[in-house]
């Protein structure tokens, strides 16, 4: 039997943090953080962290975990999450997992990525480049990644590439959670949104 993992997730500001705790009352939870940069110690105002007292109590988990010097990456962090997933469950209590990096999520929970190492020396020619630069790049190499990357992420773009040049494209991902997993998605209308933040 899967082990059941509520996801909380939603645009910046709408207020996932704060339905999470309330949900971890009412349901026996704990918490993951799923926020990219809430991981970093010292990182509070920018990143919207939660505080002790907007905590209420309920466990959090992932917050404040690296120092920013340090590199991390989703692979560390899925390491992570799958670990804090256990150690919640054998607590008995369900584990939420509560943020705003969609990818991070998804690989967390199954999305399968190509074992393609950091390549120093291309990074550093390809980091010259614009952001139009490299789609039109990627583009050439591989139409496919092309249509359903965000052409404005320059790191991603990179990244592509990368997996390009080692793999002569990006492998379609697959998508195989070990996971029973509810999502719980938060909106508000834009206008609500930009005042909130």
């Amino acid at each position: 039997m899967k082990t059941k993992v509520v996801v909380i997730t939603g645009p910046t500001a709408v207020g996932k943090s704060d339905y999470a705790v309330d949900y971890a009352i009412k349901h026996n939870c704990e918490v993951i953080s799923a926020d990219s940069r809430q991981v970093y110690t010292g990182l509070n105002i920018g990143t919207g962290k939660i505080t002790k007292e907007e905590m209420r109590g309920i466990p959090h988990h992932l917050l404040d975990i690296v120092s920013p010097e340090e590199k991390f990456n989703v692979e560390k962090f899925k390491v992570l999450v799958q670990k804090t997933i256990l150690e919640i469950s054998k607590r008995g209590k369900l584990p939420i997992i509560c943020g705003g990096t969609g990818f991070y999520i998804d690989v967390a929970l199954g999305l399968d990525l190509p074992e393609v190492p950091p390549n120093t020396v291309l990074r550093k020619e390809l980091n010259k480049k614009t952001t139009e630069e490299l789609f039109t790049l990627l583009k050439k190499k591989d139409k496919t990644r092309a249509q359903t990357i965000d052409k404005d992420n320059k790191v991603r773009l990179i990244r592509a590439l990368e997996i390009v040049e080692t793999l002569g494209k990006v492998p379609k991902q697959k998508r195989v959670s070990k996971y029973n997993v509810e999502y719980i998605y938060l909106d508000f209308p834009d206008e609500v949104l930009k005042e909130r933040i």
